[in-house]
């Protein structure tokens, strides 16, 4: 399935905590890193979880050595390295840019804070020329892509020129440090990959994609709480990604393992082996699909 995923244009990626209590490997604390990307061809998606102790740039040159498209993560730096070596594009997520300035509107918001003249804060002005943005997206999101493409030209592009020269001229009038100013800064250092987006329909304004294949791990995590050792967290790495996958695929979960394996044994060829990918199985229609 890492295979199938470099081949495709476009991966999302995104990482969240774990604790694994048996790590050997050293680290400043005692949380290590479960990573996500999802892609592939059309029809041939995979969600893959990846351990790993550490949340280096080491992590993501070696996911996405030999992938050559669009990788949408986070702000999160580690990213550029492998996009610099392999020459990726790197997408940025919309979604975080909005969370910042939903924060720093929040942290103005406290009792006993007001505003001068009762005025709509800067953190409001550009959480509603955001809006428009998420607006558009909203309206053309049934298009084809590259109808898409041109509405985005068309509409979401003089909006993104006006919001990118509203936060220069306002960046500077603000309390370094401020939240305002912190979400600001942080608009303006991604703008870049933020814009990105605009370049082709299938492209997408956020990075929900990998925020949601990661959330039923997250989600598990609450109830299970750690991994007692690295070969643990490695083996919950691989079931979620067979599961989440065949869910992608829409395939039963339980019924997808039962059958791979059933069959895994007798697999002794690539070609074998390559009958028991999601997309697969789901042709043969053998199984049943997830039902609503």
């Amino acid at each position: 399935m890492m295979d199938y995923q470099r081949e495709g244009n476009i991966i999302n990626a995104d990482e969240t905590t774990i604790q694994v209590l048996k790590e050997t490997e050293k680290s400043i604390n005692s949380d290590k890193y479960m990573w996500v990307t999802l892609g592939g061809p059309p029809n041939q998606q995979s969600v893959l979880l990846h351990y790993d102790p550490s949340r280096s740039k080491e992590v993501p040159l070696r996911l996405f050595e030999g992938f050559s498209g669009y990788l949408q993560t986070d702000g999160y730096a580690a990213y550029n390295a492998v996009c610099k070596q392999e020459d990726i594009t790197q997408l940025g997520c919309f979604d975080n840019a909005r969370r910042k300035f939903t924060d720093a509107k929040k942290g103005e918001a406290k009792p006993g804070k007001k505003l001068k003249n009762n005025k709509v804060s800067k953190a409001d002005v550009a959480l509603g020329k955001i809006r428009k943005l998420y607006a558009i997206e909203d309206e053309i999101k049934e298009l084809p892509a590259q109808e898409k493409h041109h509405q985005r030209q068309q509409y979401s592009k003089p909006l993104l020129d006006n919001l990118h020269s509203w936060l220069e001229k306002n960046v500077i009038r603000l309390v370094p440090d401020s939240l305002t100013h912190n979400a600001m800064s942080y608009a303006l250092n991604q703008w870049p990959k933020l814009v990105v987006y605009c370049e082709k329909g299938s492209l997408n304004i956020s990075n929900a994609a990998a925020e949601n294949a990661i959330r039923p791990f997250t989600i598990g995590r609450k109830n299970w709480l750690f991994a007692d050792t690295p070969k643990g967290a490695k083996a919950s790495a691989m079931y979620y990604s067979l599961i989440e996958s065949a869910k992608a695929n829409g395939l039963e979960p339980f019924d997808y393992l039962s059958h791979i394996l059933k069959a895994l044994p007798y697999a002794d060829t690539v070609e074998k082996l390559e009958q028991l990918l999601p997309w697969a199985v789901k042709a043969t229609g053998v199984l049943s699909k997830i039902t609503e």
